[in-house]
């Protein structure tokens, strides 16, 4: 974000974060955003600090990836709410996002209350006058009440000024091994349970939707998945439950979870180990633990994941399309697990493809990344592409990589914003996300203004 501030706007932004924040305290004592410049940060570093955002009289603020914001009328979700309250005050507000709504109107009030509540009212008064716009003059007045502060820009309105190259799909189907399959249909019957003491009640669809995914992801990734459930059902025998939340677990692998929980509002909790815990709820949690490591067992003795090998094939077509092309042969593989991410790395090592595999995460801590970064950093300091963030620099060492000397990139969902990937031809969704603008955000990394090639899309499809 901050070579693109520096590049379009000739503006030197400062990124601020744990790091660039303390020392900024520590020297000035002063409130950090006061910093003279563009203050660059996320969404979960500026709600940390919301009481400092609130002190400062902006005279503009930028949400980019903006539709993350649209669910800020639900009471579950904190961070909305508390940037909300904290640039109550600004005047001067632009939400910047290319998703559409995706499953209510209430998604639009939601983002329009950030900018003004006084355009729709309450919440009551919007859901009478617009919850239903199915007459023709609901539609316009909603239009209507829009136009002072929404501005949308269409695809065919801007392509007489810029050429945009087509999209081509190709679709890979494959078919499910039987030891697979038996995996399946015994996690499923599990999750059908009416009662299971593994998933926190009020948490129970959420935590449903994230295994389902995790399983048809990759074996490795369900596997990590039920002994993390089984640990903390093994500790509330042992009287020493976790402290942590089973949704903050399963978040360390499937790194979607926090825009996935988005929809749902509630507490978590495991059953409190008590000393009076009855002998028949015991016997309960002792049978799923067992149960749940069975299926760990049957998930860690399959060695080949039939979508894995489908993917081999999918490269060797999609590549010698490029080929013909005369595209550049670089792709990018989504997948929604970290673990999944390691087991496509291991997949690919002893390929062609191998030497020339690049990873891009949430956190881009493993060693092939910093290695990476200590280059980069090697190779630019001293020049305006180091901000002296080390996870936005990092970011930028890994695209940079991949554009130079990378083949394919493996991405969870952190891939799917804020990085320009226009010099890559092929998107593979390894992993298909349930909602659609996800693969939309995807695409929009490579086909974009600049991009040279028309882009290949690789999709996996599962054939029963």
């Amino acid at each position: 974000m901050a070579s693109e501030v520096a590049g379009k706007f000739c503006l030197q932004g400062l990124i601020l974060e744990a790091k660039s924040y303390n020392t900024i305290r520590k020297q000035d004592r002063q409130n950090p955003f006061l910093t003279a410049g563009p203050i660059i940060c996320s969404y979960q570093f500026a709600k940390s600090k919301a009481d400092d955002v609130k002190e400062i009289d902006w005279d503009l603020v930028v949400m980019d990836e903006a539709h993350r914001l649209r669910n800020v009328y639900k009471t579950g979700n904190v961070i909305a709410r508390a940037l909300k309250d904290a640039l109550a005050r600004v005047h001067s507000k632009v939400l910047l996002t290319a998703t559409p709504l995706q499953n209510s109107l209430l998604e639009l009030y939601g983002l329009v209350s950030v900018i003004d509540d006084r355009v729709f009212g309450d919440l009551d008064s919007f859901r009478a006058q617009f919850g239903n716009p199915s007459t023709e003059q609901a539609f316009k007045n909603l239009k209507a009440r829009l136009a002072p502060v929404c501005k949308r820009t269409l695809r065919w309105q801007v392509q007489p000024y810029v050429s945009y190259t087509a999209r081509r799909a190709i679709v890979e189907e494959f078919t499910s091994t039987d030891e697979e399959r038996e995996l399946s249909a015994l996690v499923a019957d599990y999750l059908r349970r009416p009662n299971l003491k593994a998933l926190p009640d009020s948490q129970r669809q959420l935590i449903s939707m994230v295994l389902w995914k995790l399983l048809a992801s990759s074996t490795h990734a369900i596997a990590g998945a039920l002994e993390t459930m089984a640990n903390r059902l093994q500790s509330v025998l042992d009287d020493a439950p976790a402290d942590t939340d089973l949704a903050d677990e399963l978040d360390e692998d499937y790194e979607s979870l926090d825009e996935t929980a988005d929809e749902w509002a509630g507490e978590s909790a495991l059953p409190h180990a008590e000393a009076d815990l009855r002998k028949d709820e015991r016997d309960a949690i002792a049978q799923e633990i067992a149960e749940l490591r069975h299926f760990k067992n049957l998930a860690t003795h399959i060695r080949e994941n039939a979508k894995g090998k489908a993917l081999l094939t999918a490269l060797e077509r999609a590549f010698a399309e490029l080929e013909r092309l005369g595209a550049a042969k670089k792709a990018i593989i989504f997948t929604e697990s970290k673990r999944t991410q390691a087991y496509l790395l291991s997949l690919l090592a002893d390929t062609r493809y191998g030497a020339g595999i690049v990873l891009f995460n949430g956190t881009n801590s493993d060693a092939r990344a910093q290695a990476i970064y200590k280059d980069w950093l090697k190779r630019h300091q001293g020049t305006d592409r180091v901000t002296g963030s080390k996870t936005a620099d990092t970011r930028a060492a890994l695209v940079e990589h991949f554009k130079e000397r990378g083949t394919v990139m493996i991405a969870t969902e952190a891939g799917a914003e804020g990085i320009n990937l226009q010099f890559c031809s092929l998107v593979i969704n390894y992993d298909l996300p349930w909602n659609p603008q996800r693969i939309e955000q995807r695409i929009g990394r490579c086909h974009r203004y600049g991009q040279p090639d028309d882009l290949q899309q690789a999709h996996h499809g599962l054939h029963t």
